[in-house]
């Protein structure tokens, strides 16, 4: 789920691939971290909306064994069944080898930087290839909560100032088809279909994720029941550095 350079037909993908240098042993970020989740049944006969606020810590560390990327999130949930005051935490680890493997992870609500559609950070040769993006170009990934593979098109937005950083800016949109249950919602079996737009700022002198919006909507029916009523489902994040 990490954007990278990818010769495949002149599309990009989004696959687990991070930087292969830090330019320091050590770094920290701060973040905050909103969300919100929608689920509607039928015409609205079942309803519920959670909503997520937060502040999250990201630590970069470079050793023999590799670079360690971990991210902590406190954040308050408040949802139909009361505010709740949670933790939540992601580790992803850059080996020498250049694989990167993921774990542990305590990330439920999808709220960490390093569980997004896009790298918390870009390599080298994605930061040139993105700098001569003119035109929307195609690319595919998995999506991040079923695995269902998506489609569609990224484009590059004018340059931003996110706090002091000056930064890279990427739209992005995709959709597929979505077959089975949820993670959050396993007993649910549906029939229909994803879709992901949102955008992502990178710091030119870090190439570090510092602004990320992303929403996925879900629409399709219940396959367990015999009426399969309608279902839609939104989940929305949006992650800033400070």
């Amino acid at each position: 789920m990490r954007l990278r350079r990818a010769v495949r037909s002149g599309t990009f993908a989004l696959v687990t691939v991070l930087v292969t240098t830090v330019t320091a042993a050590r770094a920290d970020d701060a973040y905050t971290v909103r969300g919100r989740d929608l689920f509607r049944i039928g015409n609205g006969e079942v309803h519920s909306e959670t909503v997520y606020r937060g502040t999250e810590h990201l630590s970069i560390a470079r050793g023999a064994a590799g670079t360690t990327y971990v991210a902590r999130v406190v954040y308050d949930k408040d949802g139909d069944g009361g505010k709740q005051h949670s933790r939540a935490s992601f580790t992803s680890t850059l080996l020498p080898s250049g694989e990167m493997r993921d774990g542990p992870a305590n990330d439920p609500d999808y709220l960490t930087v390093l569980n997004q559609p896009f790298a918390v950070q870009l390599d080298a040769a994605t930061m040139r290839d993105l700098l001569r993006v003119k035109r929307p170009v195609p690319f595919d990934f998995p999506s991040p909560m079923t695995g269902a593979p998506l489609r569609g098109t990224l484009r590059r937005l004018p340059d931003a100032r996110v706090g002091a950083a000056t930064a890279m800016g990427i739209a992005f949109t995709a959709g597929g088809p979505l077959h089975g249950a949820l993670p959050d919602r396993p007993s649910m079996a549906l029939t229909g279909t994803i879709k992901m737009t949102g955008t992502a700022y990178y710091a030119y002198d870090t190439a570090r994720l510092v602004a990320l919006d992303a929403t996925f909507t879900i629409d399709g029916n219940l396959d367990d029941t015999p009426q399969r009523p309608p279902v839609s489902i939104l989940y929305a994040r949006s992650i800033r550095r400070v």
